[in-house]
């Protein structure tokens, strides 16, 4: 059984409390609300592929779905939830980096609104730091959703420690979620450990690495031991980091895959060989630690 410690309280951890059901499974954010531990990414997913995708997801058991301004598929997602029940749902889109001064956010905001479909996103992430742009700008538009009911909570995206205490210092509202580029290759350490002491949460985006987990010797060794891929063992490890993971998948086939994680838990052993894979190989955010 799998023990999740991003959703569990200190007492609980000492416990030794066991999760079951990952699709069940919520983070409690610093704002009050929650979220699913896993959701769907939707990076490059486009089109008929995008809405089709969704749709199976959502057929599966997925209520996470996250999304961008900068994917150009809202529109797509939008069509998928239409007729679902949308107090079921999280939805997570982010503002592009040229759109973070307070008129531009707040109408950048109100154009994905219209693209989904929707009166509200359950989280706001800036999706890039843009250093030429004042964050009281930006916290200043944040502000205004969250108080108009257009967002329900707000977070950053490749942030590093710096940008985030300086978000922090300039927001009314809490920054509950940063969500960075995490996968076996570019093990974390400074955002989570930051992250777990201020209360937000992490969210692991290319969690399979783009595939390469598929390839590591040492992964597919720790799959064969509990009978699962090493798609699986990369996303468990995340979880069991008190990660959130948002892996994109192409196919039915990869969307039940992705959440056949429940009765599994990894070892100490295995999660140190995990931790310890060769050096840090970075795929999107270069510059952040």
């Amino acid at each position: 059984m799998l023990r999740y410690r991003a959703i569990q309280t200190p007492a609980e951890r000492d416990n030794k409390k066991l999760i079951t059901r990952i699709l069940d499974q919520i983070y409690k954010l610093k704002s009050g609300y929650s979220m699913p531990v896993l959701g769907l990414g939707t990076w490059e997913l486009t089109g008929k592929t995008c809405e089709k995708i969704v749709n199976k997801a959502l057929d599966l058991g997925y209520r996470h779905i996250d999304t961008a301004e900068l994917y150009r598929n809202e529109n797509e997602i939008g069509k998928a939830i239409r007729n679902f029940d949308r107090s079921q749902l999280f939805i997570t889109s982010k503002v592009s980096s040229s759109n973070l001064r307070t008129y531009d956010l707040l109408e950048a905001c109100k154009a994905s609104l219209g693209r989904l479909g929707t009166d509200y996103l359950d989280l706001y992430l800036i999706h890039w730091p843009n250093d030429a742009i004042g964050l009281e700008q930006t916290m200043k538009g944040m502000q205004k959703l969250v108080a108009e009911g257009r967002v329900r909570r707000i977070g950053v995206s490749n942030f590093d420690v710096r940008r985030m205490e300086k978000a922090m210092s300039v927001s009314q509202q809490p920054i509950c979620n940063n969500q960075v580029e995490y996968h076996p290759f570019r093990a974390r350490r400074k955002i989570p450990e930051f992250c777990e002491k201020h209360g937000i949460s992490v969210t692991a985006y290319c969690p399979l690495a783009r595939g390469k987990v598929l390839k590591d010797a040492a992964l597919q060794r720790i799959a064969k031991k509990y009978g699962k891929t090493p798609a699986q063992i990369s996303l468990l490890w995340l979880l069991e980091k008190g990660a959130i993971v948002i892996p994109k998948a192409g196919s039915q086939e990869h969307l039940k895959e992705n959440i056949d994680l429940d009765g599994c838990e990894l070892s100490g052993e295995d999660i140190e060989a995990i931790n310890s894979l060769g050096p840090a190989r970075k795929l999107v955010d270069t510059t952040y630690t």
